[in-house]
């Protein structure tokens, strides 16, 4: 049985696949919230910026839970965050679930999906 939160996820999974094209995975949203959230438009990332995307779209997502707190633009305006509260022992699963829950409470906060 799939819960109302995992639906949800889902119809944030495909109204970004209509938008994009094609399947889109929890890494591809990661990517795109961390792109969204740099705010740069369409720039060129090597391989170790691309993972700094990623983790710009962690933080955006876990700082409402309090797990991290914004510091700032660096002179690039690439954002940083400091740890606010370490996150819990969690296992994979439910370190998904968390992230799941987050890109939800993201895209509803940003009006993105009904």
């Amino acid at each position: 049985m799939v819960n109302s939160s995992e639906i949800t996820f889902e119809q944030v999974l495909d109204k970004l696949a209509v938008q994009f094209g094609g399947d889109i995975d929890l890494q591809a949203v990661l990517f795109l919230i961390g792109i969204q959230e740099l705010g740069k438009g369409k720039i060129k990332l090597n391989k170790n910026e691309k993972l700094d995307v990623m983790h710009i779209a962690i933080c955006t997502l876990l700082e409402p839970f309090g797990y991290y707190k914004f510091e700032g633009l660096d002179e690039e305006g690439w954002p940083h965050w400091s740890v606010n509260e370490k996150l819990p022992p969690l296992k994979p699963a439910q370190q998904q679930q968390l992230v799941k829950q987050a890109i939800v409470d993201y895209f509803k906060e940003n009006k993105l999906v009904d």
